[in-house]
């Protein structure tokens, strides 16, 4: 099980030219597809001129959704080379739209797809890919003489302490990377059987 993946800091954008048809790329990381239509009105607001919006995105740790649109180009000649350019980075959680203005001359089926792919693959270039770590929550509640050994099993798993609460007892909820948790609770209950501590439904 993976505890990692890639995607990109913050918007970058690209562009590329041929026989006079100006291709101009954005990328955006999003995390589902309503900021994906979000961006799109975007777009299609700022250039209600263009000719096309071509777009493409991956969405989830895994890159489990992809999704691609043609836009009104010929099928397969659009959409389909953006995506290929955004899996060919191994990157997720990304939006990809490339806005056409027609130079005049047809590009041919070959033309399109390379002008798209090579618009997308300079956005990304231009892009800062970073590294994102899936967790998961834990909730740990024991007292107080219990409160060194939780935090220092914590800190061992590289957890995040997300919230505290010391009342009657002590809560703690962290995030510990995902491949970990079920080690870490076991390792807890070693160390101190009765302390309660369970998976956080995110």
């Amino acid at each position: 099980m993976e505890d990692k993946f890639y995607t990109i800091a913050e918007p970058s954008e690209g562009y590329f030219t041929d026989r006079k048809s100006k291709f101009y790329s954005f990328a955006y990381p999003v995390e589902n597809e309503e900021q994906v239509k979000s961006k799109l009105k975007d777009l299609h607001k700022k250039f209600y001129d263009a000719r096309h919006i071509v777009y493409a995105f991956v969405i989830g740790p895994e890159g489990s959704v992809a999704r691609a649109s043609d836009a009104g180009e010929p099928a397969g000649s659009s959409g389909p080379p953006v995506l290929r350019a955004i899996q060919s980075k191994g990157l997720t959680n990304i939006m990809v739209a490339v806005v056409r203005y027609f130079g005049g001359k047809k590009l041919g089926i070959p033309g399109l797809i390379n002008a798209y792919q090579q618009a997308a693959i300079d956005a990304l270039e231009n892009a800062k890919i970073i590294e994102k770590i899936i967790s998961q929550q834990v909730e740990v509640n024991c007292n107080y003489n219990q409160i060194s050994t939780v935090m220092s099993l914590l800190q061992q798993f590289g957890a995040n302490i997300d919230s505290q609460d010391y009342g009657t007892g002590c809560k703690i909820i962290a995030s510990i990377p995902q491949s970990k948790v079920q080690t870490f609770i076991d390792q807890l209950k070693q160390k101190a059987w009765d302390i309660n501590v369970k998976k956080v439904d995110n």
